[in-house]
């Protein structure tokens, strides 16, 4: 029978009945209707709108911003028709054009009527946040989020929906303004013309802590907010007011000054309570002892806070007795109680002057106790400076070693501060104890006798030395006199000889010996000046005295030759 049907219809007569039971159909392009979900395969939903053939639609379109598709086969849903019958044979749909045009005829509505709608934000942007309005997204500018400043930090609204009222629509261009702050902006100019009216100076209110900035807190007190300066949030120092208040707290305020005209309030904490300053003196006294708690410390000071009520500081040098405390932080920590002595009341910086030091007995007084002059003691190196190292002589006490008294060679001073460490355990020598002025010298090398200064009891100024010449230069020769104790001399150009003729550095040779003379030390480069020409002179007046006379008329020549002849 179906065969006898399809050979009396043509192609023609088969297309216009199909076209006329589409138009009989309710379901109408560029129009919204209910489809059925019949399948979900490869992030493509298939849907049947009751038209010859199904539509396909993107599974992303049946999500919402920061959400996911939350479908099944079998659900009813609207959709948009595009076209019934596409080039492909396809029914062409939208489900996200059938959200946006519902979404916009009911956000239309809202708007006409100034009424409040739900919007959810899921991403932050430049200015402001996008916000997802049942479909549409909308803009809801920074200025717009809160009633009287902008949220620093918009990440907690993501996500959660808000109550909305819309500010500006633009269909055509799919612009849809909004704002957070108008709900609240008529209720609270309300609540501020009722606070402003009652208010006055030395109010006592409660307030909301809204905002906490190094400076201060705004406190929101129902309509208008007030500043509480770091300042007037408590008698004694504080370093952050977040140390004291935490935000959406309520707390107590005073009102210290109302600018009616600009409605501008300064609220003060502090206030509450009496001011611990006017009675200080009957409290406290100097050379009392008190505990304080340390609250900052600094390259120079340690602040503290004294029986909750007073600000206290002592300085870097009231912290310990060593002539270069280190910084604060290896003597005290934070939050450490700590026992102080109470020196000076500083009435006008309203500040407690008080020592760490003085609360033990001055070790330098005792110094000289336990030590003296020449005495030798092992210790340990505390630190090493360009000019020499400081060794722990007491807990409090450093002692210096020069860097000129490591070694009697100074040459090898630099080489030998060069290898030490910190901790390394050394042997000193006390060579001067000086308390008035908190200072003490010590020495190394001074541990062994001074190798010149023995020489030199062996060897006295004017005595004749013999030495090996190791250096020849054009001022002079460098003699060594003795290898082990390393002692060396030098003999200038001009003492070569009392001839000045002879006075010629080319007629001596390395690794000669020769003899000579100590004429005086040169205590800066640890050598022995010496001479040959006095040597010359000497010997010449010791043969005249023995050989001849000033009276005889004989020269030294004349008598070293008869003398050589016999």
């Amino acid at each position: 029978m179906n065969q006898e049907i399809n050979n009396k219809l043509s192609n023609s007569e088969y297309d216009t009945l199909i076209a006329n039971s589409l138009k009989s159909s309710s379901v109408k392009e560029k129009s919204i209707a209910t489809g059925k979900i019949i399948s979900i395969e490869n992030d493509i939903v298939t849907i049947d709108v009751g038209l010859k053939s199904e539509g396909r639609i993107p599974l992303s379109e049946f999500s919402r911003p920061g959400q996911k598709a939350e479908i099944q086969v079998g659900d009813e849903t609207e959709v948009f028709i595009e076209n019934v019958d596409s080039s492909n044979g396809e029914t062409l749909l939208s489900r996200e054009k059938a959200v946006k045009q519902k979404a916009w005829h009911n956000l239309q509505i809202s708007f006409n009527e100034n009424k409040v709608v739900s919007g959810t934000p899921f991403n932050r942007v430049k200015g402001g946040m996008s916000v997802d309005l049942d479909g549409v997204v909308a803009f809801l500018p920074g200025s717009q989020i809160e009633t009287r400043q902008i949220i620093k930090d918009t990440r907690e609204l993501l996500n959660k929906p808000i109550d909305l009222m819309i500010l500006k629509m633009d269909k055509y261009r799919g612009n849809i303004v909004v704002s957070r702050k108008a709900i609240t902006e008529n209720e609270l100019k309300e609540q501020r013309t009722e606070l402003l009216n009652n208010i006055k100076e030395g109010s006592v209110i409660e307030g909301k802590v809204k905002n906490i900035t190094d400076y201060g807190a705004f406190i929101d007190l129902g309509g208008i907010d007030g500043l509480v300066h770091v300042t007037d949030l408590s008698w004694t120092k504080i370093n952050n007011p977040s140390d004291m208040l935490e935000l959406n707290s309520t707390i107590k305020v005073k009102v210290l000054k109302f600018d009616e005209e600009l409605s501008r309030l300064s609220l003060g904490v502090k206030q509450l309570t009496d001011n611990p300053w006017e009675n200080v003196n009957s409290n406290i006294k100097i050379q009392d002892k008190v505990i304080g708690k340390v609250i900052s410390m600094n390259d120079n000071n340690v602040h503290i806070i004294i029986n909750n009520l007073y600000d206290g500081v002592v300085s870097l040098n009231e912290l310990s007795w060593l002539k270069k405390p280190p910084h604060p932080s290896k003597i005290v920590n934070l939050n450490d109680e700590v026992e102080v002595l109470v020196i000076e009341i500083d009435d006008d910086k309203k500040r407690i002057n008080c020592s760490l030091k003085q609360m033990k007995e001055n070790p330098w007084v005792k110094l000289n106790e336990n030590f003296k002059i020449n005495d030798t003691f092992d210790t340990e190196i505390v630190n090493i400076v360009d000019f020499g190292i400081f060794v722990k002589v007491l807990d409090e006490i450093d002692g210096m070693v020069h860097i000129s008294d490591l070694s009697w060679d100074e040459k090898e001073c630099e080489e030998i501060i060069k290898n030490l460490k910190k901790g390394e355990k050394v042997k000193v020598k006390i060579l001067d104890i000086n308390a008035d002025k908190e200072r003490i010298s010590l020495g190394i090398k001074h541990l062994k006798n001074d190798p010149v200064q023995e020489y030199i009891e062996t060897y006295p100024l004017n005595s004749k030395v013999t030495g090996k010449i190791i250096e020849i230069d054009e001022k002079g020769l460098k003699i060594e006199l003795d290898s082990k104790r390393q002692i060396y001399g030098y003999i200038k150009k001009s003492n070569l000889s009392n001839e000045k003729t002879e006075n010629k550095t080319e007629r001596f040779a390395l690794e000669e010996k020769i003899d000579s003379i100590i004429l005086s030390i040169d205590s800066k480069n640890r050598t022995l000046n010496l001479s040959i020409k006095e040597l010359e002179i000497r010997d010449e007046k010791e043969a005249l005295s023995k050989y001849g006379s000033s009276t005889s008329g004989a020269s030294l020549g004349d008598i070293l030759g008869s003398v050589l002849k016999k």
